[in-house]
């Protein structure tokens, strides 16, 4: 992914990319440990709402995702146990680069978003493929999105 690839990303999740493609590998680290500090909890009314959070069975830490969904737009909200801030930060960083999109925006997300943010080197190959899970479940959620009338989506609000 090239930075001219930018473009048709989020605003938001192209200006995140861009801070990742300033800094160097212990920088990337430390913005990444950063980002796991901000990562939102989950509403909640949300929880109560919509019941069991998708678990992301690919990733070897535990990873729950609730999406919600409102006039078109969805929002996500990821469980990650404070013990993996790399998968904590990286959820952070999707949860604030796709905030408010339509699910035809979170589709067109790169599947090598991780290597475009120089994570591939700074990371252990079962991190990555915890990355590209996340990624790929929030896709097939974004799909659902699309294909359910809003209010038959399970994580309405």
């Amino acid at each position: 992914m090239s930075i001219d690839s930018l473009s048709v990303l989020p605003p938001r999740l192209a200006e995140i990319l861009e801070t990742f493609g300033l800094s160097d590998p212990q920088g990337k680290m430390e913005l990444l440990l950063e980002f796991a500090e901000s990562l939102l909890p989950i509403p909640e009314e949300l929880a109560d709402l919509a019941g069991q959070p998708e678990l992301v069975p690919e990733c070897m830490t535990p990873v729950t995702v609730y999406m919600h969904q409102h006039e078109g737009r969805l929002r996500f909200y990821f469980g990650v146990p404070p013990e993996a801030p790399t998968i904590r930060g990286y959820a952070a960083i999707l949860q604030q680069g796709l905030w408010d999109v339509t699910p035809n925006e979170v589709l067109q997300i790169p599947e090598d978003l991780y290597s475009a943010m120089g994570l591939l080197h700074i990371l252990t190959p079962q991190r990555v493929n915890g990355l590209i899970a996340i990624l790929a479940h929030i896709k097939r959620l974004a799909t659902q999105a699309l294909t359910l009338p809003p209010a038959s989506h399970p994580t309405n609000l």
